[in-house]
């Protein structure tokens, strides 16, 4: 198979990526936008079945493996409208073309080492959605806590109380009480509920929050007064977070910038003497020398990030 060969099966199967990508995207917004217009409409009419999921035979025996499980768990918390097999078949595809660019455009030594990078960062992915998720998540805390303080004020109960904040405030925030709340309609105890809760979206200040709940609830102490001081320290850990964030920017702009900088230097290379990275890959020694430079970029971007690492 020749080099543009090999090329252009690379582009073609990474536009097909984009087009399913591009596919999915389009029906979830679909999908919300009826969901909106369904809750704005005073006609309330019911709304149609939801879209049929790709990939149900892939997904069916996904869920039955180990892999499979594992990628539901991380899904779940991430709030993506994905299943695991959608999810297993677009990095799949994502990886073969990473692979066959890879080989075609630098060296058929790189095809493995892209593929590996795919994976790393598809699951890289999910990790920031996961964390984006809980860092959105965090700034609601503030007005969940206010708000259940004031319906709790109110004389409501602790439950109806998680309920109202659920249907008042937006994603993230709106979607996980809500999964709190139907837990605690079916039967399960705050505890429990709560507990699920902190253990999906881990932070200090979710643990404070819940925990202030659970024994507002056990003892029945003054969970008015107690959510009104969580709700001011809440706001000023709120904007040391905001602070510290952003003195780290160039801190973590560097941890990106270094590798980044390595692989382009090593495609300009390649692009002012075609086929010097064939040649340096031909050989044993070629190869370990790239494995060892690649590590060593990878070593310096973990260890740039966690020395960039404070924890508020």
């Amino acid at each position: 198979m020749s080099a543009l060969t090999q090329l252009t099966t690379g582009v073609a199967l990474l536009a097909c990526t984009a087009a399913v990508v591009g596919v999915h995207a389009y029906a979830t917004g679909r999908a919300q936008r009826r969901a909106l217009v369904e809750r704005l409409s005073t006609a309330g009419e019911p709304l149609p079945a939801g879209r049929r999921r790709p990939f149900a035979g892939v997904d069916r025996r996904l869920r039955r493996t180990a892999v499979g499980k594992r990628i539901e768990r991380k899904l779940a918390v991430t709030g993506l409208d994905l299943t695991p097999g959608e999810f297993f078949v677009y990095v799949l595809a994502g990886v073969v073309g990473l692979w066959v660019v890879a080989a075609s455009v630098l060296a058929s030594f790189f095809g493995p080492l892209a593929a590996l990078a795919g994976l790393w960062a598809a699951n890289t992915f999910l990790n920031w959605q996961r964390t984006r998720r809980t860092e959105a998540f965090i700034n609601q805390l503030p007005e969940i806590s206010r708000v259940i303080a004031n319906a709790t004020q109110a004389g409501l109960a602790l439950r109806t109380a998680i309920a109202m904040a659920a249907d008042e405030l937006e994603a993230p925030a709106g979607d996980e009480l809500k999964t709190v709340a139907d837990q605690l309609a079916v039967g399960r105890t705050l505890d429990d509920a709560l507990g699920e809760l902190a253990h999906r979206l881990p932070s200090r200040e979710l643990v404070v929050l819940v925990s202030t709940l659970i024994l507002s609830n056990r003892a029945g102490g003054a969970v008015v007064n107690s959510l009104r001081n969580l709700t001011t320290t809440l706001e000023e850990r709120k904007e040391t977070r905001r602070e510290v964030r952003t003195q780290l920017s160039q801190v973590n702009t560097t941890a990106y910038a270094v590798p980044a900088i390595g692989v382009g230097a090593m495609l300009l290379v390649n692009q002012i003497a075609p086929g010097s990275l064939a040649k340096m890959t031909g050989t044993f020694l070629g190869q370990a020398a790239v494995v060892v430079a690649l590590g060593l970029y990878a070593l310096g971007f973990v260890a740039i990030r966690r020395i960039s690492k404070i924890d508020v």
